[in-house]
């Protein structure tokens, strides 16, 4: 069976939850036996890979802007997958997802993943908003199969658009790798253990600014705030935040894979996600996976998670932010065992698997 996948800039090493979603499982997913292509954002891609662990990879140019890049990938994509007789075009988040009917008037079935509601982040302006929502109903309508992350998106989609028959596939996370990396830390000027972690995009609906100004209203007793990742436009709120960061002596990463990520969420004592909105944040279950310490928003997504009941602050207050902070700064480094069971990478692949394979079992 051919899967074609788009609504992702690609893979691998390239910034998003959606692509490290990607990244995870489309390689299991080949591993299976399928014939899997994901076509990049040309763009985004810093490689000349045709091929990575055992997933084909086909670049196509696009505009990098990002009112409209999404869907004028998206389009040429399916383009490209009929060209290469896809069964399946296997499309990722609710832009692209518009143009699921198109996909399936040029005969391919198509499997749909709704990573969560985009049109409530904070960074796009009506119209957006509004093609967004159109997306989400064009792929909820008229996708054969649509997958879920969180019971929270299942229920948006019940109640909006009456589909009952969608499969809740949760996000995965990787085996922690545990590792040290003095060099680096050495290079940033933070020591182990000493160090409050927070890491995403710099995107409004992130937070960190409200991160940034509750670190800047506690006693540190010496440790640091460093913030791992970047933007992939650079616009008025990334650059305000950097300046803000700076000026509160905050550790900017940029944007880190690898063993340099590794060692730093071996070696937190805290990690915080402060987001308005998130579908399920991978970013929240690889800090879980290392079993660090964590403060989040009370957002539904991450209630989801089930952490206990101290582990979150209501979103948008920075007061209570800034004291579960200082509580974990006052309290003694610790390490905390977190059920991770239901986000294995590898039996997630083997769900998306029969999805894909009941699509195959339809046609007989």
């Amino acid at each position: 069976m051919k899967i074609v996948v788009t609504g992702t800039r690609g893979i691998p090493n390239i910034m998003g939850g959606v692509e490290t979603h990607c990244e995870e499982l489309f390689p299991r997913i080949a591993a299976k036996g399928y014939d899997v292509t994901i076509i990049r954002r040309k763009s985004y891609v810093k490689d000349s890979l045709t091929e990575y662990k055992g997933v084909k990879l086909i670049d196509i140019e696009t505009p990098k802007k990002k009112s409209f890049e999404a869907i004028v990938h998206t389009f040429k994509a399916i383009l490209k997958a009929k060209s290469l007789k896809a069964d399946i075009v296997h499309i990722h988040a609710i832009g692209p997802a518009l143009l699921t009917p198109m996909a399936r008037l040029l005969g391919m079935k198509v499997v749909f993943t709704h990573h969560g509601p985009d049109y409530d982040r904070d960074k796009w302006g009506k119209a957006a908003k509004f093609i967004l929502k159109l997306g989400e109903r064009m792929g909820t309508k008229y996708a054969n199969q649509v997958i879920v992350i969180s019971e929270v998106i299942n229920d948006i989609l019940v109640r909006k658009y009456n589909r009952r028959d969608c499969h809740l596939v949760y996000n995965g996370v990787s085996e922690p790798e545990i590792c040290d990396y003095p060099e680096y830390f050495q290079e940033l000027g933070i020591e182990e253990g000493k160090y409050i972690l927070g890491m995403c995009r710099f995107v409004p609906e992130k937070n960190l600014h409200h991160l940034v100004e509750a670190f800047s209203k506690i006693d540190n007793h010496g440790c640091k705030l460093v913030l791992a990742g970047d933007t992939d436009f650079e616009d008025e709120y990334s650059r305000n935040l950097k300046a803000m960061a700076r000026q509160h002596g905050v550790v900017l990463t940029g944007f880190i894979k690898g063993r340099k990520l590794h060692s730093l969420l071996t070696h937190t004592r805290c990690f915080v996600l402060p987001s308005s909105h998130e579908g399920l944040p991978i970013a929240l279950l690889e800090a879980m996976s290392y079993k660090v310490p964590v403060i989040v928003s009370d957002i539904p997504a991450n209630l989801e998670v089930g952490l206990k009941y101290e582990n979150y602050f209501s979103v948008g207050d920075v007061n209570a932010l800034a004291n579960k902070v200082q509580q974990n700064i006052d309290s003694p480094y610790t390490h905390v065992d977190y059920d991770m069971s239901i986000y294995n990478w590898d039996h997630i692949a083997e769900q998306v698997s029969q999805i894909y394979a009941s699509l195959t079992m339809a046609n007989k």
